[in-house]
């Protein structure tokens, strides 16, 4: 009956190793597969990069979110004159582990009837003064930038709607569009070069998470290796080792 009863045990532990085993494998290779396909994305961002410069037109024509999808990270270089008056402060942000602005001000482009939201960079904020904003120049006349295509700023929490003052958490571009009435662009441009205007430019580069990936699948297959040390020490090597002794 007791030989029985171990035996029953036994090939009960075994069914549920074998699941587990394989369920947690499973999501191993799902992982790997995931790491594969954000690593061709990656490589597709640094090949963007380093395409010719996107022209005026392509920026200012209407476009939709599958053509957007292709353009980004490309390059650009924009011609144009500021909308100074429209400039917005996003609060919160960071950049090399300091809280301040990004700072969003729309170009209204030279030659084209078209305005393109440009995600200028970042200014540290006045902890004193939480409604003081920081002290960016904004050329007036023509200027020419460098950067590439973004989407939008990113979003973070917030309790309320976006507000429509000058230093907002958030700014959506279907909404700033109708506030402002500027013809924007349905993309935006992240500048890019050195430190100017009382801003800095020192973005991270995009990244896809590949690391994060295989980070995940290497716990995961430790986890099923586990699960296969376990099940052979306390149902076969320990158990041999017990009848020996007895």
């Amino acid at each position: 009956m007791i030989a029985t009863s171990r035996t029953w045990r036994f090939w009960l532990v075994l069914v549920f190793t074998v699941i587990g085993m394989a369920v947690t494998f499973s999501l191993g290779r799902w992982q790997l597969a995931r790491a594969t396909q954000k690593q061709a994305l990656q490589e597709s961002i640094e090949s963007r990069q380093h395409q010719p410069a996107i022209d005026l037109a392509t920026v200012a024509a209407p476009i939709d979110q599958t053509q957007l999808d292709k353009l980004l990270h490309r390059p650009v270089s924009l011609r144009g004159v500021w909308v100074a008056d429209r400039t917005v402060y996003l609060d919160n942000r960071q950049m090399g582990g300091r809280q301040g602005f990004d700072v969003l001000t729309p170009l209204r482009l030279s030659g084209a009837d078209s305005v393109v939201l440009v995600q200028r960079g970042w200014a540290p904020r006045n902890f004193g003064d939480r409604t003081a904003l920081p002290a960016v120049q904004t050329p007036s006349g023509e200027v020419t930038i460098l950067g590439r295509i973004a989407a939008s700023p990113a979003r973070l929490y917030s309790l309320g709607e976006d507000g429509h003052g000058a230093i907002r958490q958030n700014l959506d571009l279907e909404a700033f569009r109708g506030e402002t009435g500027l013809p924007l662009a349905s993309l935006t441009v992240l500048q890019t070069g050195e430190a100017s205007e009382g801003l800095l430019r020192e973005w991270p580069q995009p990244a896809t998470g590949v690391e994060k990936h295989h980070g995940y699948a290497f716990q995961w297959f430790g986890l099923c290796a586990l699960i296969g040390l376990l099940f052979t020490w306390f149902q076969v090597v320990r158990p041999f080792y017990i009848s020996r002794r007895v």
